[in-house]
């Protein structure tokens, strides 16, 4: 009878897409969503590094630029009010509220240099909203995937089970079957968890990084218009 079960089992297909087309409807959807998230992860880890050294070239670029030693206003006028450039965008606001703040006289307005502030803020604060984006998608899809791939494999054990009870039998070729499918989940939900935990990690840093040069870079800038205003 052992024997008969083995060979019943050796000749079952055990191929993932075997194991899929088995699995209940709850299980498929469940792979489904699993299979969705780590693909929508990818996407996301892979946009993200894109956009990080995108950031990361922009602002060597500019910052070449800026410590050239050519007058900021030249510089202001070639790129303009809204530029593409990210660390751009946080100089243009500084300037664009820098010129704001002189009168038709030439004579600077009264706290001209906390308003130059906090433009600046306001600018690397969307910054830094844009460049997160996306993240708190892997934050979730790390702490939920493993529980939804659990759940999958609860609901395909339960089931076998109820296989084993209407087959009256406990042999592999009842019992493997079904055991292979729940733990495909768990896999799955594994899958998607790992990847996404690891380069959130990883891009939070990277995106805090980014951020602080930002800040650094504005903070020098304040420390240059501070200068002029002391000297006018």
């Amino acid at each position: 009878m052992e024997t008969e079960a083995l060979a019943l089992a050796a000749e079952m297909d055990f191929s993932m897409w075997s194991l899929f087309a088995r699995a209940t409807l709850i299980v498929k959807l469940v792979m489904i969503l699993l299979i969705a998230a780590s693909f929508w992860g990818w996407a996301v880890i892979i946009n993200k590094h894109r956009q990080y050294a995108r950031a990361r070239r922009e602002t060597r670029r500019f910052e070449a630029n800026f410590w050239s030693g050519d007058p900021l206003d030249a510089l202001y006028d070639e790129i303009g009010a809204t530029p593409p450039g990210r660390t751009e965008r946080v100089f243009a606001a500084g300037m664009t509220e820098w010129r704001r703040s002189h009168r038709e006289d030439g004579v600077m307005i009264g706290g001209a240099d906390v308003r130059i502030d906090r433009s600046m803020d306001v600018a690397i604060q969307k910054e830094a909203e844009a460049l997160q984006k996306g993240l708190p998608l892997l934050a979730t899809i790390g702490a939920t995937a493993p529980f939804v791939g659990l759940f999958g494999t609860v609901w395909g054990i339960m089931n076998a089970f109820i296989e084993i009870g209407q087959q009256q039998s406990t042999n592999l070729a009842v019992v493997a079957p079904g055991i292979a499918e729940a733990l495909l989940a768990t896999g799955l939900g594994l899958l998607a968890a790992i990847p996404a935990v690891i380069f959130y990690n990883k891009l939070s840093s990277d995106s805090d990084r980014i951020i602080s040069g930002y800040e650094s870079f504005a903070d020098e800038f304040a420390t240059l218009l501070s200068r002029q205003l002391d000297r006018s």
